[in-house]
């Protein structure tokens, strides 16, 4: 196995014992970024030469005996969205193009702070208004897309030219691209990793979470960014320990949620079928599978555009009207779509939204998290506009990715897509857990128990049509 092939515990664990250095690692992922972004194109820069200073330095305080913590060393890639000082931070668009910030996103600021090494910034859709980041490919078939808007983080992490990574998470942004790509995507509760330095979709459902190899990675890279002191019982060390219940009695007596409604509803078959063989091995494993009754779900789709819509449209006022042209033709009709939304319209979304909060709430009194479909369907070919469904009907690819996603963000509530199989194509299916609010510790316990049961997505397939293409 090549350093580049590392999870982010492995290497940690690797550098801890001085089986192998920041340097060794650090070389061996920027080689795999050249030879894999030619095809996969899943970075906006790469700092190749910042990464191996920051690498070198690392390992000498390690050296020395001043070793920060497990990311201490670790490549990693940030969201084109995430303020870097001194490194271009464009958004994915024409807009910011050039744009050197003169200060760390408060996120990049405590990964310094950890010792994590930057290898540069990943490609979103612009300003991340979209599901596909048509700028990057599927590590695991070049003709699919990787999901959005998080794509490129995502597809860095799948290809191996990321030991870790960053991303946002609007409507499914950081879970698309991990169900599509075969990572661990977390979606932390609302406001428990803090956006300043981050682009702005929509103030009020944006959140920025890791995306991993593993459950217990993404656990690791959460405790270094979260917000300390929040109103959470799951807050500090726990995080780290992803595998934590494993250990201590796993999934023994866990009362997961199971819906009847709504999550099972125009999804693809095969998915379905990896999800509903996951929640059997759930229940192997000693958890309690009960249905639930999805609340509201018939206005899910309204409330998140009725937020999202308008939010971002306040974002962009003064530049859309300034410099219109510099904006791709799919998100400035978005963005001029939200100048006609009424004021009572948005007042009516966030209504609905204290209610989705509060009966959430009740149903998550009954079971201790909710497991469903991270998506509807894998990936869908680049340019591809709807999928099919049984029933006759067809159904716009962003609003099918967004649809299982998107309850997660109007309510805050925690969330985390894990890979639990592939479809008959080869391409990676992802399970959506969802949780109490602050519950983070417990769901990556829950979801650390069923991986280290039964594993995380095999890492020769990515390889595979990277080796076909050459």
């Amino acid at each position: 196995m090549q350093p580049y092939e590392l999870s982010l515990a492995e290497a940690a664990d690797a550098i801890g014992a001085g089986h192998l250095s920041p340097v060794e690692l650090t070389e061996s992922v920027l080689a795999r970024i050249e030879a894999t972004e030619p095809l996969v194109n899943a970075y906006a820069a790469v700092t190749a030469d910042s990464a191996r200073e920051q690498a070198a330095a690392a390992e000498r305080e390690i050296t020395a005996g001043r070793r920060r913590g497990p990311l201490h060393g670790i490549p990693m890639a940030l969201k084109d969205l995430i303020d870097t000082e001194g490194v271009v931070t464009a958004s994915g668009s024409a807009v910011r193009a050039g744009r050197i910030p003169d200060r760390d996103a408060t996120v990049a600021a405590r990964l310094k702070a950890a010792g994590a090494v930057l290898l540069g910034k990943a490609h979103t859709h612009e300003f991340a208004y979209g599901l596909t980041t048509p700028q990057t490919r599927n590590p695991w078939a070049p003709d699919r897309v990787p999901g959005g808007s998080s794509g490129g983080s995502a597809a860095a992490v799948a290809a191996g030219s990321a030991t870790f990574a960053l991303g946002t998470d609007t409507g499914g942004s950081i879970r698309v691209p991990a169900a599509l790509t075969g990572a661990v995507g977390l979606k932390p509760t609302y406001g428990l990793v803090p956006r300043e330095g981050v682009a702005a979709l929509s103030w009020s459902l944006d959140h920025v979470g890791p995306i991993t190899r593993t459950v217990r990675d993404a656990g690791l890279v959460l405790e270094a960014i979260a917000e300390r002191g929040a109103d959470s019982a799951g807050s500090g060390s726990e995080y780290g320990d992803g595998d934590r219940a494993a250990r201590g009695g796993g999934l023994d007596g866990v009362r997961v949620g199971v819906p009847s409604e709504y999550f099972f509803d125009r999804v693809d078959p095969q998915v379905e079928a990896a999800v509903r063989t996951a929640l059997d091995r759930m229940a192997d494993l000693g958890a309690r599978l009960v249905d639930v009754r999805i609340p509201l779900h018939r206005y899910v789709q309204a409330v998140q555009w009725g937020l999202m819509v308008p939010e971002a449209t306040a974002y962009h006022a003064a530049q859309l009207g300034h410099a219109p042209e510099l904006y791709g033709d799919d998100v400035r009709v978005l963005l001029e779509a939200g100048a006609l939304l009424p004021a009572v319209d948005h007042i009516r979304a966030q209504r609905a939204r204290t209610l989705m909060r509060r009966e959430w709430g009740e149903v998550l009194e009954q079971v201790d998290l909710i497991a469903a479909p991270t998506v509807p369907a894998t990936a869908a070919r680049a340019g591809q506009e709807a999928f099919g469904w049984p029933d006759g009907t067809a159904e716009a690819v962003a609003d099918a990715y967004v649809r299982l996603c998107a309850p997660a963000n109007i309510t805050g509530l925690p969330a985390l897509s894990l890979p639990v199989g592939l479809d008959l194509q080869g391409l990676p299916i992802g399970m959506q857990l969802i949780g109490r609010p602050y519950g983070e510790a417990a769901l990556l316990g829950a979801a650390g128990a069923y991986e280290q049961e039964y594993g995380s997505a095999p890492r020769a397939v990515v390889d595979a049509p990277l080796v076909a293409k050459k």
